[in-house]
């Protein structure tokens, strides 16, 4: 089967491609026929930062292949998404069973890699900033697969404003569309139109430090991205603010209920027509590299899809 990986850090161009055996499942494990693959900001900046090689996993959906022992729930031919936490640029790919669940009738692969990470990170960002109904909410990497879901799943959880921090202004018609009410450029902090209840950060770095001091008085930042970046106690203190951090990793293992919960929802919001999953593109497994170089260079609008052609031993 075809894989991608990389043997040393570095921009896209350390992505090679090579010809390896079909993984079998382990106990507690699913085997998926890949169809699609989500290629996700913090598996970008680790290929590019990291100080050794990473499998290169994220969100997948296709169809499952083999069941490893004690795995229930599941039959081979189910279409399925979930999390690899391993190779999951490939066209098999094993997954832990709880982070497996059904993809529902009439949804594609594209839809589901696009949904279901991006939208479960998305609803807990939203959930963890506790946005109140006529509050004010800024959301940056607003043209971002997570960013793109987070604009509107604030909308829907009542926020009386909704504003959308992007790197260009050439995202403005984009992020209008999702629904965000203003637009404002990373580069022009003092035009944010601060202060917001809420900041859902999902970028980091040099932009925390800007993002707090963008809160209001007793204000909530989400910080959910890879970025990193330090926050001056100084700048909570006298806004009387908070930062929370969020990892959706760890509410699938802490709180799987909740998980669950979040994720149906995901599915229900997306069947009734009022969420809608962005996708900028779809690229082929094979040249994983362009959709990398995309994502670093913050030029896309919505989710970037890795596609897969039918599955080959």
């Amino acid at each position: 089967m075809l894989r991608i990986r990389y043997e040393v850090s570095g921009g896209p161009e350390v992505l090679f491609a090579e010809d390896v055996a079909v993984p079998v499942p382990g106990p507690g494990e699913v085997l998926v026929a890949v169809e699609a693959v989500g290629v996700t900001l913090p598996v970008v900046r680790k290929v590019r930062e990291g100080s050794e090689a990473i499998p290169l996993g994220g969100e997948v959906a296709g169809t499952v292949a083999a069941l490893g022992k004690g795995v229930s729930g599941f039959a081979v031919g189910d279409r399925v998404t979930g999390l690899c936490f391993g190779h999951g640029y490939a066209e098999y790919a094993l997954l832990a069973a709880p982070f497996v669940s059904p993809v529902p009738e009439g949804a594609g692969a594209v839809e589901a890699v696009a949904l279901v990470r991006s939208g479960l990170v998305a609803r807990g960002a939203v959930a963890a900033g506790r946005i109140r109904p006529g509050e004010s909410v800024l959301v940056t990497a607003a043209a971002s697969g997570v960013g793109s879901l987070a604009v509107q799943l604030a909308r829907a959880e009542g926020a009386g404003r909704v504003v959308a921090a992007v790197s260009s202004r050439d995202k403005a018609d984009f992020v209008r569309g999702l629904g965000a009410d203003e637009v404002v450029v990373y580069a022009e902090p003092d035009a944010w139109g601060a202060p917001y209840d809420v900041v859902l950060d999902g970028v980091g770095g040099e932009l925390l430090g800007p993002a707090v001091r963008a809160l209001a008085t007793g204000g909530r930042l989400v910080a959910y991205s890879s970025g990193g970046g330090t926050v001056e106690a100084y700048e909570l203190l006298v806004r009387g603010a908070s930062v929370i951090g969020f990892q959706i990793r760890a509410v699938a293992q802490g709180r799987p209920e909740e998980y669950e919960a979040w994720r149906r929802g995901l599915w229900e919001a997306y069947t009734a027509g009022t969420l809608r999953p962005a996708v900028h593109g779809e690229i082929p497994l094979a040249e994983a590299a362009r959709a990398h170089r995309l994502v670093e260079e913050r030029r896309n609008l919505g989710k970037v899809v890795l596609v897969v052609p039918a599955a080959r031993a």
